[in-house]
């Protein structure tokens, strides 16, 4: 299997598709039905073209190409890593087994709903960020929203090549069915609820590509341990075009907490929303929301059907080859959090096997510790005594062990009176999704910014910020 991808071919590929004619015909045929869900579904703001990357090589030597692109030409396409011929399963009771290049017929139900999940959610950011494009602060910032939707589109390519290739006609329809749920959708949403959220301005995008991203990462992270391996390899591949997502949020929300700082020590106050920026108090609540509602995405502390994968070899953990246990984990426990039977907020033990949900949730929560950290270094440096905080697990939940009970962000259980009473304190409300909205007016000018976000310390691919990132007709 080629590492460089054929652009020769009317769907661009490293996984030889001219060789399977059948295969390349069903693929081709789904292509106009994915550029119709663009157009309709899409970046809603007209553009001539965009600076964007194209990934046109998998190997470790460089392999993005970078130039100005009408997005609708956009060359969308098919991609694994590199193959390793050695490579065995690092868990579960096939470990040590030779990884599998075709779908295990035991298994086919459970991989097909794992690859049906994961797909679903790319194309969801896509529809939920389309009207941004009307609201970005710079050229750079809305460079980086096209860059992530034509990428969240290639995803979808990704795990529609899969469906195509490995699942016959019940896949076909799959990959069909991907392209008629829509984000928000009342007759047919999409499957995990936060990618049936709003994304209504800019500070939630950053929230968006920094937590709910990142949870996309853990994803896609157990997936690359897979015993398929052209699953395995699909989403390795796709873990290296998710980090530029998380630089966007990263150093998205940077720049907000950056501009917010300057513009309290100018006027020596917190209350900066009259001076057009983002008060402090309102970015926590930002916060709140985008990392509880990631957090239901991984699912209940406990569950059977990880359990299952696991031992299965379907989906492993989180760097599971750099785990130091037997990878088997049958006589192994762990600490989940739960309501105990006072109906307070505690922890109880259970099989490591049926915790792995949680395993994975403690990796996410600690990586997006450190991102508070870099935001609360900025405040730090400014001489600031504030700090922002990651909220307790408990709080703002839907989904697993707290989602029956209300709680503060420090964790305190409370009662749901008092939960309506005071949510306005933690989330945010209506005024504050106003002045936000407020702020929200294009600049469409090179070198050129909004007044409630500081400008990127760094360009993209070594360009000057102030390089004509996007071009209008």
């Amino acid at each position: 299997m080629p590492d460089k991808a054929d652009y020769g071919e009317k769907i661009p590929n490293n996984v030889d598709l001219h060789e399977d004619r059948r295969l390349q015909r069903a693929l081709e045929s789904w292509q106009p039905n994915f550029l119709g869900w663009w157009e309709s579904m899409g970046p809603a703001l007209p553009t001539q073209d965009v600076y964007l990357r194209t990934a046109v090589n998998v190997g470790r030597e460089g392999w993005a190409h970078f130039g100005h692109v009408a997005m609708k030409d956009y060359r969308w396409g098919i991609f694994l890593a590199e193959r390793n011929r050695d490579r065995r399963i690092a868990f579960g009771e096939h470990k040590e087994e030779p990884v599998w290049q075709k779908v295990p017929g035991e298994y086919r139900a459970e991989l097909q709903r794992l690859i049906v999940i994961q797909g679903d959610t790319e194309p969801a950011s896509v529809e939920q960020q389309r009207n941004l494009g009307a609201t970005a602060p710079s050229l750079y910032d809305l460079r980086n929203l096209f860059q992530v939707n034509v990428e969240e589109g290639r995803h979808l390519w990704a795990m529609v090549y899969l469906l195509h290739a490995y699942f016959g006609r019940e896949g076909r329809e799959e990959a069909e069915e991907l392209l008629h749920r829509n984000s928000g959708s009342e007759d047919a949403p999409r499957i995990l609820g936060a990618f049936n959220e709003e994304t209504p301005d800019w500070l939630s995008f950053y929230m968006f590509t920094y937590f709910t991203d990142r949870d996309g990462k853990y994803q896609l992270g157990t997936l690359k341990e897979s015993a398929f391996d052209p699953l395995s390899r699909t989403c390795e591949f796709m873990l290296k075009e998710e980090a530029h997502h998380m630089m966007v949020g990263t150093t998205g929300v940077d720049r907000v907490v950056e501009r917010t700082v300057q513009v309290m020590k100018e006027h020596d106050t917190d209350e900066v929303a009259s001076f057009g920026a983002i008060p402090l108090k309102v970015i926590q609540k930002y916060l709140n929301f985008h990392y509880s509602v990631s957090l239901d995405l991984f699912g209940g502390e406990t569950s059977t059907n990880v359990a299952n994968y696991y031992t299965a070899g379907l989906k492993g953990r989180w760097m599971e080859e750099r785990r130091k246990d037997d990878h088997k984990l049958t006589n192994d426990s762990i600490m989940v959090d739960s309501i105990d039977t006072d109906g307070e907020i505690g922890q109880t033990e259970v099989a490591a096997l049926v915790g792995l949900n949680t395993d994975l949730r403690r990796e996410y929560i600690s990586d997006c510790q450190s991102g508070v950290n870099r935001w609360n270094r900025i405040l730090e440096s400014a001489g600031l005594a504030q700090r922002l905080k990651l909220p307790h697990q408990a709080f703002n939940r839907k989904v697993g062990a707290f989602a029956g009970i209300q709680a503060t962000p420090d964790g305190e259980k409370i009662s749901p009176e008092e939960w309506e009473m005071r949510k306005g304190q933690w989330l945010p409300t209506d005024v504050d999704k106003a002045h936000v909205r407020s702020l929200m007016r294009p600049v469409y000018e090179r070198g050129k910014i909004a007044a409630w976000i500081a400008p990127p310390r760094n360009g993209i691919n070594n360009q000057p910020f102030d390089y004509e990132y996007v071009r209008f007709p």
